[in-house]
């Protein structure tokens, strides 16, 4: 069951909406909203098939899902081809495909204010099992969606399984790797972050240069509310993406390049004005609240949103879904690669803020779960990219939050956490590693185990090895592999142990790429520490 979440909140919280003025605030901070449970207007207006973005179900409860979707007969128009005017919109939830067992069913209103996506919190369902669900608009329906609730918290599951992704830069290539995570068995897919990019795309929509006209709008890097829209949009167009999100529900996360790369709380990569990037980081929160299969709290306040927040599977599983953007202290030396950088290590400094830090341990502490799962952004390893002393290490990774991250660390071992699990994103590589309360003594006890899934298309083809790759393992002995190819990684996980299969594709240049399993590895819970399958 989702956890209620306590906002961290610091001084800058009451200036952000005291200090910022200007028309394009009143949008972004939430005034163009709905009025309470506003009328539905006639839903024959919709002339044409709105479901062009597909549907999606997530954020699984025993009794629940979050079902989405979004009217937009015309993707890539501002307004969707759709007019300013509220949306009736049908949906079913059954127990079969075909819809005779109808088990939940109801009218959500599509508004135009968040350009007209739908966020169904179905609730009354029975834990642990399969349900199908479909929309209708006028005389359009949907396709028919597969969902999956979590099982009841009192129950003893035996297994689970689950996939997660992350970086998915639309112009760099074809989504290939989700057309076969549609076809696994899978009980929840994790979703890491970087689910769009602000990069600029062309006509042809870059590497894939699939034929689709790009409007111009999308060479420019987005900053408006609009321009948000349009780069989910663009996005969620995709096949291969609607696929993977009809299949199964997803628990989504955001990193950085929903807003902008490498951006830390209020503090712009560029160097924009505080006032004006907490307006630019409102629209973004909003484009992805909107587009995305998420409740009613996790909706923005302005530039503020609740994403963090906690699930249960049982008594095998519970899982914490961290935010490392939004509460993070700037980066320190000025981010990039940096040896040596004193304040990496300075206290005061926190990757996911201090109410976030004390939320996730204390519920660590509180699980009775046999595996505690971190879904998170950035790599919680040392990785030192360099063989020198002292060695270059992100300063945009936990690497650059030394101090934060032993408090994690110390945190977990002192409450006797069982089953660590670490899921991670970001580096557009494979990554298979065993997390040390030390990792300057490789004698140090081994607390879990962190896997990192590459990109779907960020970066391009990618490649097997090369330099950085056997560095990478060359400089951090708890590193036990290293992959920059595409793909994801599919996840078994039962009483006993937990089984991660890296898959990847050899190219995302064209589509049509089969999938391999370039390795597979293993930990147990009565011993942490990875072992090749």
């Amino acid at each position: 069951m989702s956890d209620t979440i306590v906002r961290d909140t610091g001084p800058l919280s009451r200036r952000r909406f005291l200090s910022v003025t200007g028309a394009a605030v009143t949008l972004a901070f939430g005034t163009n909203l709905p009025r309470g449970d506003t009328a539905a207007g006639s839903a024959s207006t919709v002339r044409a098939d709105p479901f062009t973005l597909g549907i999606a179900s997530g954020d699984p409860l025993a009794d629940g899902v979050v079902l989405w979707t979004r009217l937009a007969p015309q993707p890539l128009d501002p307004m969707g081809g759709m007019d300013q005017r509220a949306v009736p919109v049908q949906w079913q939830v059954a127990r079969d495909e075909r819809f005779r067992q109808v088990v939940r069913s109801g009218v959500a209103t599509a508004h135009p204010e968040y350009r007209h996506s739908v966020h169904v919190d179905v609730r009354g369902l029975a834990p642990g099992r399969q349900y199908f669900y479909r929309f209708r608009a006028g005389s359009h329906l949907s396709p028919v969606g597969r969902t999956r609730t979590a099982p009841d918290p009192r129950a003893s599951v035996g297994r689970l399984r689950f996939a997660f992704a992350s970086c998915q830069n639309y112009p760099e290539g074809f989504y290939t790797a989700y057309r076969h995570m549609a076809d696994e068995d899978l009980d929840v897919v994790f979703f890491l972050g970087d689910y769009i990019y602000e990069n600029a795309v062309d006509a042809l929509g870059g590497a894939r240069a699939s034929g689709t006209a790009i409007p111009d709008l999308f060479t420019v890097a987005p900053d408006t509310l609009d321009l948000y829209r349009l780069r989910y949009s663009l996005y969620k167009s995709d096949p291969d993406l609607q696929a993977a999100h009809a299949a199964f529900p997803w628990i989504v996360t955001w990193d950085d390049h929903e807003v902008e790369d490498n951006y830390a709380g209020d503090v712009s990569k560029y160097n924009t004005a505080v006032d004006d990037f907490i307006v630019q980081r409102a629209n973004a929160y909003r484009a992805f609240w909107e587009h995305q299969p998420l409740r009613v709290p996790q909706r923005p306040k302005g530039p503020d949103a609740l994403l963090y927040r906690r699930f249960g599977f049982g008594d095998l599983l519970q899982v914490s879904v961290l935010d490392t953007r939004q509460y993070r202290s700037d980066q320190a030396c000025g981010d990039g690669a940096k040896a040596g950088c004193a304040g990496a290590a300075d206290p005061a400094r926190t990757m996911p803020g201090n109410v976030q830090e004390e939320w996730l341990l204390d519920g660590m502490a509180a699980s009775h779960a046999r595996w505690n799962l971190i879904a998170q952004q950035t790599m919680l390893v040392q990785r030192k990219v360099s063989l020198t002393d002292p060695a270059l290490v992100s300063m945009d990774a936990w690497d650059g939050y030394q101090a934060s991250r032993q408090r994690l660390l110390d945190g977990l071992v002192q409450r006797e956490t069982p089953g660590v699990l670490v899921l991670t994103g970001d580096t557009h590589t494979n990554y298979a590693a065993d997390i040390k309360r030390n990792f300057d003594d490789e004698t140090s006890p081994t607390i879990g185990v962190e896997l990192v899934g590459t990109s779907i298309s960020s970066g391009g083809n990618g490649e097997d090895t090369n330099a950085d790759r056997q560095l990478d393992l060359a400089a951090n002995p708890h590193i036990k592999f290293a992959n920059q190819q595409r793909g994801y990684v599919s996840c078994a996980l039962d009483r006993d142990q937990v089984r991660a299969d890296f898959k990847v594709v050899p190219f995302i240049s064209t589509p049509g790429a089969p999938v391999t399993v370039r390795a597979s590895f293993t930990s147990l819970h009565a011993q942490p520490g990875l072992e090749t399958v």
